[in-house]
C-alpha cells in the first residue's frame, strides 16, 4: 500500500501573494487528512517564499499522520527539524535561489556530509530519506549513509511520459527494485498526477511513499480537494 502526502507549499505561496492568512496553511493540513491523505508534506526554503519555518512549527501538533520534512540540511534547518522531530525529513540538495527542486544527490562526493548529517537525526528517531536520481551508483551511495529510504526524483519520468514514452519507468523499475533489495525504502516525488501516477505504481510495486504538491494543487481547482485526495488514493490502492 503506498501512502499518499500532500505536499502543502503551493498553498502558501497563494496566501503570501496578498499577505494575511488566506488561505490557512494549517486549517489545509487538517482538510486533506480528514479527506484520507496519509501525510502532510512541507519544503521550507531559506527565502521563505511558500512555506516559512514557522509554518512547519505551527503545522507540528495539527499533522496527526506522518509529518515529512524536505529541504537542504543547512545549519537552520536541520536545528528546526531537531527541534520539530517529524515522522520523515527528506534531504534535498536545493541551490538556494532553485524555483523548485532540480536534481538528486551525489551521494558519492557528498557521502561524509549527508552520513552525519542521517546520523543526528536517526539519533533523534527521525526517519531519513535522500532525494536521488534513478541512479544505481547513488542509490548504492544512499544506502552507504545510512539512510532509511529514498524518494525518486521523477521529473524526467513524468515529462517523458507525458510525450508517450511508457519506457521511461524502466530506470525508476530497476532503481527500486535495487533499492529494495538492499534493504531501503521508497518514496517519489515531483510532477507526479493524476494522469501518470497509476502507471507509475504499477511499475514500482516496493513503493512506500508519494509526496504530491502541485499538481494536486492545480487539479484541485478544477475538481475539487477532497475529490483530488480520493482519487490520488484510489489509483494508489
Amino acid at each position: 500500500m503506498t501512502k499518499l502526502s500532500v505536499n502543502i507549499n503551493k498553498i502558501a505561496t497563494l496566501r503570501n501573494s496578498r499577505g494575511g492568512n488566506t488561505p490557512n496553511v494549517a486549517q489545509f493540513a487538517k482538510d486533506v487528512q480528514q479527506f484520507g491523505a496519509e501525510g502532510v508534506t512541507v519544503h521550507p526554503r531559506p527565502d521563505e517564499r511558500h512555506i516559512r519555518y514557522q509554518d512547519a512549527f505551527d503545522l507540528k501538533p495539527i499533522v496527526y499522520t506522518e509529518f515529512n520534512i524536505e529541504g537542504n540540511p543547512i545549519p537552520k534547518f536541520v536545528d528546526m527539524v531537531l527541534e520539530i522531530k517529524p515522522t520523515q525529513v527528506t534531504l534535498v540538495p536545493d541551490a538556494e535561489d532553485a524555483i523548485t527542486s532540480n536534481a538528486g544527490w551525489d551521494t558519492i562526493k557528498h557521502h561524509g556530509f549527508l552520513s552525519e548529517i542521517i546520523q543526528e537525526f536517526k539519533q533523534n528517531n527521525i526517519r531519513t530519506s535522500i532525494f536521488l536520481d534513478p541512479d544505481m551508483k547513488q542509490v548504492e551511495g544512499a544506502k552507504a549513509t545510512g539512510a532509511d529510504r529514498i524518494e525518486l526524483y521523477t521529473e524526467a519520468f513524468a515529462h517523458q511520459y507525458g510525450l508517450g514514452n511508457e519506457t521511461a519507468i524502466v530506470p525508476y523499475s530497476e532503481c527500486a527494485a535495487f533499492a529494495h533489495s538492499l534493504n531501503l525504502g521508497i518514496n517519489a516525488g515531483h510532477d507526479l498526477s493524476l494522469e501518470n501516477i497509476k502507471f507509475f505504481k504499477e511499475n514500482i510495486p516496493e513503493l512506500l511513499e508519494v509526496s504530491i504538491g502541485h499538481a494536486l494543487i492545480a487539479e484541485s481547482l478544477y475538481l475539487g480537494v477532497e475529490n483530488v485526495v480520493n482519487m490520488y488514493l484510489h489509483k494508489l490502492k
